[in-house]
This record gives C-alpha cells, sequence and structure tokens, in this order.
C-alpha cells in the first residue's frame, strides 16, 4: 500500500466515524445507556487513533521531527504548516482525550464527549482536508 492510500484509508475512516456519530449518536442517553455511551466513545476512540495514524505516517514518511507524545504528533504538523492554529489546539484536546479511553486514567467526562459530539466532529473532517489538501496528487 502505498503512503498516500495508507493515509487516505484512515482518512476515511475518520469520515466514516463521524457520520456514524451524527447519525446514530443519541446524546441525550449517553448518561443512562451504557451501550450508547460505549457506542460514541469508542467511536470516537477509532476516528482519533485513526487521526493519530495518519499524523504519524506523516510525521514520519516527512521527518518532521521525533514526537514523544501524541498531542505532539499534530504539533509537528501544525509547525510543518499543514494545520492551523485552532484546528491545532482541538487536536491537542482529543488526543488527550483519547488517552483518557484508552487508557483509563480517569473516568470519561460524559460533559466532554458532548462537547465533542456537538461542537468539534467538524474539526475531525477539517483535519482530514488538510491532510488531503498536503498529500501529493496520485
Amino acid at each position: 500500500m502505498t503512503d498516500s492510500a495508507l493515509i487516505e484509508k484512515k482518512l476515511a475512516l475518520i469520515e466514516t466515524c463521524v457520520r456514524e456519530l451524527r447519525e446514530l449518536a443519541r446524546p441525550e442517553h449517553l448518561g443512562s445507556d451504557v451501550r450508547e455511551a460505549r457506542f460514541v466513545e469508542h467511536t470516537l476512540q477509532i476516528a482519533i487513533q485513526a487521526s493519530l495514524d495518519a499524523a504519524s505516517h506523516i510525521v514520519s514518511v516527512r521527518r518532521l521531527g521525533e514526537p514523544a507524545t501524541n498531542r505532539a504528533l499534530f504539533d509537528l504538523l501544525r509547525r510543518a504548516g499543514m494545520l492551523g492554529d485552532e484546528l491545532a489546539e482541538s487536536l491537542y484536546a482529543m488526543a488527550g482525550f483519547h488517552n483518557v479511553l484508552v487508557h483509563g486514567y480517569q473516568e470519561v467526562d460524559l460533559t466532554i464527549v458532548e462537547d465533542i459530539l456537538a461542537n468539534h466532529l467538524g474539526d475531525l473532517l477539517r483535519y482530514v482536508e488538510a491532510v488531503r489538501a498536503a498529500l501529493p496528487p496520485d
């Protein structure tokens, strides 16, 4: 699989996750339905992981630096001019939220989940657009 094809696969996964969250998530049931909470949390985890995977691949191929953290991946893309400051800030927060979901550092705060659903799914799609714009044409 070519570098662009691998990255495109990750970007398509992000788009699928965002679409599923927009179409299927029922935020009003997050606090009362464990299946709903798990669907939303897991789908967010998949989308954010795909974002991190794409970033990691780009950082490696373009030799942008040696990231020590997930957040640093997005910072290196920002420094390379691929991400604006506002989008990078949102992605930094998502990288931190991803750590909570994956590693269980603390209990998941449902107000954060609700905020992501209501206000930040578009950030994931803006990330997809930014990465696609930076990819060389096939």
